[in-house]
């Protein structure tokens, strides 16, 4: 520190002390400024670039520290007759986590209260590297093959003309897609806007593969309990708040952790043995379908507690970079097409959003010791090497002090892969059977909810796509289908102008303002 600093003295990025933050160099003080303005265009330079791109989904999030406490076991089992991850196998070991809440479709600083699924992504650093749990609220998803997502968040994205989010776009593709239906229904009912944050459900949603020292393995899903209760909003209440605070449930949860309420999860596994399993009506690894509770039960592993806000929303939540293929040992992938393509597609969006060299930001590096043999690339901060490794050496194998692999945890669990290559849908599709199964254990208020969002949204919509939701829905439960059909007849024909999904009088909002805005003389 030179002597006309102190500690709290402002500097640039290389160090040089910073005497006038308020004036650029300029001939005279009314300018013109000069091109060596180097603090100047540092400063403007890197304020251009301050933002990394923004995520295409899950733009829009809260996040937030704590730890995750094991059990030691899966119900009344030893966890590790399942499971060799270390995370999960001592009663009271605690990992830290990270997690972070999302919307989905919207933007960065769109309104929390608006209908869509919620990211649900948890972060464990465990003493064998980070272990990604990267989900949503709802437990099923609107598709079961990963090549459809593209076309997915198309559709549900603004129009590439009007920039507007349009139900008409939603349903076309929706109404084309009937294994969207048991999501539909979940979307457009209550649980579609979550309260807040804290007191909604988490889910793996995919389904995973649990290994143990044996190398036996089993087919697993994650559920994330709320202890704080869980609350949904209707498409009223939501509008009501949106217009006092469209930041509520950051708020919520940031307020909650500062007062020391710090809010809760238990986490729930649902085994299942890793074969095609017939008997079902349904294929096990379609993430548009949940396990029967009854059939494969919930059975409590550990509780997550987050009691610890970001000191820097940047750093933290928004450089935070998840991926379904970070797993650890213990720990594997199940067959699920959507799974399979989520994994390749997570890692390599955040290569491009944030850099090659991700991983070696704070919230997202490991707390434990790296050495691999990657090198360079953008924003390299630091080579990861071991402490005695030979710094000429930069790759494996070698007999000249480079890194070696380490030990296996395990027996490697083998299964038998064979058949043609093709390009089929699953054969159990049963695309109706659980959508319908959800209408009937709704609420009264629940389904009228539902079948008033639903009436609103597709109202718009032109008669090909009316009808094949109607049969859709008619095929799920026969009143399901009479109630939105006979409401959509009172509404007379679709003009074709959608709006956002869930909202029941955006037309007549831009009329509104349009005859209520407060006329003004220019100045």
């Amino acid at each position: 520190m030179s002597d006309r600093e102190n500690e709290r003295s402002l500097t640039d990025r290389q160090g040089h002390p910073i005497g006038d933050n308020q004036n650029m160099r300029t001939v005279g003080n009314r300018g013109p400024t000069t091109l060596e303005n180097y603090h100047f265009l540092e400063k403007i330079t890197h304020f251009d670039r301050e933002r990394t791109p923004e995520r295409v989904v899950h733009a829009r999030g809260a996040g937030a520290h704590g730890y995750f406490e094991a059990y030691g076991q899966a119900g009344d089992e030893p966890v590790s007759m399942y499971t060799r991850a270390k995370l999960f196998q001592e009663k009271g070991k605690r990992t830290p986590v990270f997690v972070r809440f999302s919307s989905v479709v919207h933007g960065g600083h769109s309104p929390e209260t608006l209908r869509d699924p919620r990211g649900f992504a948890v972060k464990f650093y465990t003493e064998e590297g980070n272990w990604d749990l990267v989900g949503n609220n709802l437990k099923i998803f609107f598709i079961r093959d990963a090549l459809k997502f593209p076309d997915l968040v198309h559709a549900f994205k603004p129009d590439p003309v009007t920039n507007r989010q349009d139900t008409v776009r939603i349903f076309d593709f929706v109404s084309n897609s009937p294994e969207a239906t048991h999501m539909i229904t979940f979307l457009f009912s209550p649980w579609g806007i979550p309260a807040n944050y804290r007191q909604m459900q988490g889910s793996g949603v995919n389904t995973y593969k649990w290994v143990n020292q044996g190398g036996e393995a089993v087919l697993v899903k994650y559920h994330w309990e709320p202890k704080q209760g869980i609350r949904n909003l209707t498409q009223a209440e939501a509008e009501d708040i949106q217009g006092k605070n469209f930041n509520h449930a950051t708020q919520d949860l940031y307020e909650a952790i500062e007062n020391g309420d710090y809010p809760e999860w238990e986490l729930c596994v649902q085994l299942m043995s890793d074969d095609e399993h017939p008997e079902l009506d349904f294929d096990p690894l379609d993430p548009t379908k949940l396990w029967p509770p009854e059939t494969f039960p919930f059975l409590p592993v550990g509780r997550m507690v987050l009691d610890r806000n970001p000191a820097n929303y940047y750093a933290e939540v928004e450089q935070a970079a998840f991926g379904t293929g970070v797993l650890v040992d213990g720990l594997d992938f199940s067959d699920d097409k959507l799974l399979q393509g989520r994994t390749f597609s997570y890692s390599d969006t955040q290569r491009y959003r944030v850099g090659s060299n991700y991983l070696q930001l704070p919230i997202n590096a490991p707390k434990k010791r790296v050495a691999t043999n990657q090198r360079d690339g953008q924003m390299a901060y630091f080579v990861d090497a071991a402490p005695a490794q030979n710094p000429h050496v930069n790759y494996e194998p070698s007999s000249l002090g480079g890194i070696e692999e380490s030990a296996r945890g395990g027996a490697e669990y083998e299964p038998m892969i064979s058949g043609k290559l093709v390009r089929e849908k699953i054969d159990r599709t049963n695309d109706f059977g659980q959508a319908g199964g959800r209408y009937r254990e709704m609420e009264d208020w629940e389904r009228d909810d539902l079948i008033a969002n639903l009436i609103d949204a597709l109202t718009p919509c032109p008669d090909v796509v009316r009808n094949k939701m109607i049969e859709h829905f008619a095929a799920s439960d026969p009143d399901y289908g009479r109630r939105v059909s006979e409401g959509l007849a009172a509404r007379g024909p679709g003009d074709g102008t959608g709006g956002p999904m869930g909202a029941a009088k955006a037309v007549q909002a831009v009329r509104e303002a349009r005859e209520a805005g407060h006329r003004a003389e220019p100045y």
